[in-house]
């Protein structure tokens, strides 16, 4: 586990603007779009009463969702969608794990366009993957994903973890070789900033060196030790980080909390309310 300093130093590398919490001056530069939730966050409300759920989503403020877990691909896509239309959410994007991509890919496009998606991220690799000859095998099915889709008129963008970055076989991380070796025109990327920070990353770096490449962010903080938090309860000076958007372009914000704790509504406001002060 890594220290507060080497977190908050480090981990951002932005110098004497990395404060604890969000810099005054930083957050007046910042300038966010609308603020969307990752529903993965709520997944166990989710799965119960995916209406409720999204009612209470909409009450908070939230304007855009991305769907991912809670079994939402199983459920009935045309129903999400009258119900996002009724509360004025919007679904860019959806998360469509690796085999269902491979092995269901019609049936995933025809779900993304239902739900309004324009976007199809692929969120997770699982273990196998993570080896340097599995990594290389599925380096070519992710660039042709992105291929398909763009054929299917959708755009495609991968989430990392921490993994990418920690995972180096020959001295070159997972994450470098998926940049070398995906067209960025079809491969887009999620860049998921606690993970990546988690890792080690220098953030402001890493945002400046993927500009024009990072279709959307995901935002989570981070406390002292470490653990996921909500917007605004941690140490990551997401003020600054965003201040970069002028070079980055990120149209999308989405909160996500893998940890939240229950009753999770309250956590997800915390978030909304501070990324909700940035954007003036």
């Amino acid at each position: 586990m890594i220290d507060r300093r080497s977190f908050v130093g480090a981990g951002l590398g932005l110098g004497a603007t990395v404060l604890t919490g969000l810099g005054a001056g930083a957050a007046q530069a910042a300038r966010l779009g609308p603020i969307g939730l990752q529903l993965y966050t709520i997944r166990d409300l989710f799965s119960a009463d995916p209406v409720k759920t999204l009612e209470a989503v909409a009450r908070i403020g939230y304007r855009e969702i991305e769907y991912g877990g809670g079994g939402y691909e199983s459920m009935d896509h045309a129903m999400l969608r009258r119900t996002q239309d009724r509360l004025g959410l919007k679904a860019p994007s959806v998360h469509i794990g690796y085999e269902s991509l491979r092995d269901r890919f019609e049936p995933s496009v025809a779900m993304a366009r239902t739900l309004g998606a324009d976007t199809v991220v692929l969120p997770y690799m699982t273990d196998e993957h993570r080896t340097e000859a599995g990594w290389n095998a599925a380096l070519p099915n992710i660039n042709r994903f992105g291929a398909q889709l763009k054929k299917a008129g959708l755009g495609f963008a991968y989430h990392n973890h921490d993994f990418e970055f920690t995972t180096r076989p020959g001295g070159i991380s997972l994450y470098d070789r998926l940049l070398q070796a995906t067209d960025p025109r079809l491969v887009k990327i999620e860049l998921d900033l606690y993970w990546a920070i988690h890792a080690g990353q220098d953030a402001a770096a890493l945002i400046r060196r993927l500009a024009g490449r990072i279709y959307a962010y995901h935002v989570k903080d981070a406390r002292a030790d470490g653990s996921m938090a909500a917007v605004g309860a941690g140490t990551i000076d997401f003020g600054a980080l965003f201040t970069l958007n002028a070079v980055a372009g990120v149209k999308h914000f989405y909160v996500e909390n893998d940890r939240a704790p229950a009753p999770y509504l309250p956590d997800i406001t915390t978030s909304y309310r501070t990324l909700r002060a940035l954007r003036f």
